[in-house]
């Protein structure tokens, strides 16, 4: 009695585990982006956390880069973190405006890496670009399609 495989049984198993693979990969990128999302999202939070305590220490004012975090006195934070959805070592994006620049908008280009937010003539957050955006701001949001 000879012992091993055949080609055929070789060539069935191969083929199994190819379909498995094809199977669990799409599968895998949806809980990468979920994951990258839930970051993006407590990123968001702790930066806004830094933009509101930079408002609160230096004059009422908001800072005019999220750069100027790294250097405020106090420290506030000691490095941006990078926006997972964008091009390596891209930080998220910071906007003021509105009177005075009295409102800000913090937000991650979103796993489709295209979608942006502005800030209306009305004081509110547009999401452009058929946004998927994630953001944070202290306006209010813009519901109008």
């Amino acid at each position: 009695m000879r012992r091993g495989f055949t080609l055929i049984e070789l060539l069935i198993v191969i083929s199994v585990i190819a379909i498995l693979v094809g199977i669990a990969l799409p599968r895998f990128k949806g809980m990468q982006d979920e994951g990258n999302i839930a970051k993006s999202k407590g990123e968001l939070r702790t930066l806004q956390t830094a933009v509101e305590s930079y408002y609160i220490h230096n004059n009422q004012t908001y800072p005019a880069a999220l750069s100027d975090l790294t250097t405020a006195k106090p420290n506030i934070v000691t490095a941006i973190p990078d926006d997972p959805f964008a091009a390596s070592g891209t930080d998220y994006v910071y906007t003021r405006g509105g009177t005075n620049n009295k409102y800000y908008i913090l937000y991650s280009v979103g796993p489709d890496a295209n979608g942006s937010a502005t800030i209306s003539g009305t004081n509110t957050v547009t999401e452009t670009n058929g946004s998927s955006c994630i953001y944070v701001s202290n306006m209010s949001v813009d519901t109008a399609p």
